[in-house]
């Protein structure tokens, strides 16, 4: 029974391990955050795993790909930030090691981005969830504004199409608009969308974005968000909820450890089976030795004689007058004893 309990407790280990989240453990404030231009912003990362050696921030703006911020070796008490962000940008931990917090110290326009946690393990570079950091202008005279409808709650496999209206004052330079996934198990996407533009009378611009998926299923589930990148500026519409109702997908974690269930339970029986085979087989042996000890419960190692277990009759016979024996049962007499001796 010892055993089984052991064999349990390395499955529910097992299981607990690879239920962890793909990041290694690493905890990153994630989905949206808001500043305004001079503010002092600090961003939060922190891992814990002892494997991990070293921790690093990248920034990745809407139109570009990520750029590393800094590294931090995980039992140093010094960042290395780079040189395009020495100047406001700068790392911070408290006393206990693992915690790579990110200030941004006067926050700029050009801030705007997602900013992405990293860790090295085993040579291998892993990311938090990511969150976007919005700054805006206190004072801004630009008009933009960015719609997103409600959607109602899918089904599995169902077909999503998602909807975005953006107004906006014309600019001379480019306008640039984008999708923006949190989705809670994985790290943020930014999906570039061309949309539809068309100018309005009033000289500003409408444009409408759209963002379809195929067949959803339960990891779609997460906020989108509509941005667009104008005039120097960032705006981020509310985002739609997505939501799965009657998810019947299995996870492949669930169907790993019940795999690893129906193993560990196959092996335990036939261990199982083994040994009530091996005790059965013990305790016939002693019930056959006890068996034979109660016939004659000599001391071990005894000398015995067989003669002790010899029957004697003394029998008178005689002849008939046929010639052939005959037996006085009147004067026959039988002698029978079983010695045993104890010493």
């Amino acid at each position: 029974m010892m055993l089984l309990y052991l064999l349990l407790a390395l499955l529910y280990k097992t299981c607990a391990v690879l239920a962890v989240d793909k990041s290694s453990g690493i905890i990153q404030e994630t989905g949206v955050k808001t500043a305004t231009v001079g503010d002092t912003v600090t961003l939060q990362c922190s891992c814990l795993d002892d494997d991990v050696t070293y921790l690093s921030w990248y920034q990745q703006s809407l139109d570009s790909k990520p750029h590393i911020i800094s590294t931090l070796l995980k039992h140093s008490t010094e960042a290395v930030i780079y040189d395009e962000y020495k100047e406001r940008f700068d790392v911070v931990f408290p006393t206990e090691h693992g915690v790579n917090n990110l200030m941004i110290t006067g926050a700029n326009l050009s801030d705007s981005a997602m900013y992405y946690c990293g860790i090295l393990v085993f040579n291998t570079i892993e990311f938090g969830q990511g969150v976007f950091l919005h700054v805006k202008s206190s004072q801004s005279n630009i008009y933009t504004v960015v719609h997103q409808p409600v959607l109602e709650p899918l089904q599995q496999g169902d077909s999503m199409k998602l909807s975005c209206t953006v107004y906006a004052e014309p600019c001379a330079g480019e306008r640039s608009l984008y999708w923006i996934r949190h989705v809670a198990s994985q790290p943020a996407v930014l999906y570039p969308s061309e949309g539809q533009c068309t100018s309005l009378p009033n000289g500003r611009t409408n444009c409408s974005l759209n963002l379809t998926l195929n067949a959803v299923r339960s990891s779609d589930a997460g906020t989108y968000y509509c941005a667009v990148a104008s005039c120097g500026e960032v705006v981020i519409g509310d985002g739609t909820e997505v939501q799965l109702v009657g998810s019947n997908e299995v996870s492949p974690l669930l169907v790993y450890c019940l795999a690893v269930a129906m193993a560990v339970s196959t092996i335990v029986l036939l261990v199982l089976a083994f040994i009530l085979y091996k005790l059965k087989k013990s305790l016939c042996s002693v019930c056959k030795g006890t068996a034979s000890h109660l016939e004659c419960p000599a001391a071990s190692g005894a000398p015995r004689s067989d003669a002790d277990s010899l029957h004697y009759a003394a029998l008178d016979l005689r002849r008939s007058s046929e010639g052939h024996l005959q037996g006085n049962t009147d004067s026959v007499c039988f002698y029978s004893t079983v010695k045993c001796r104890k010493q």
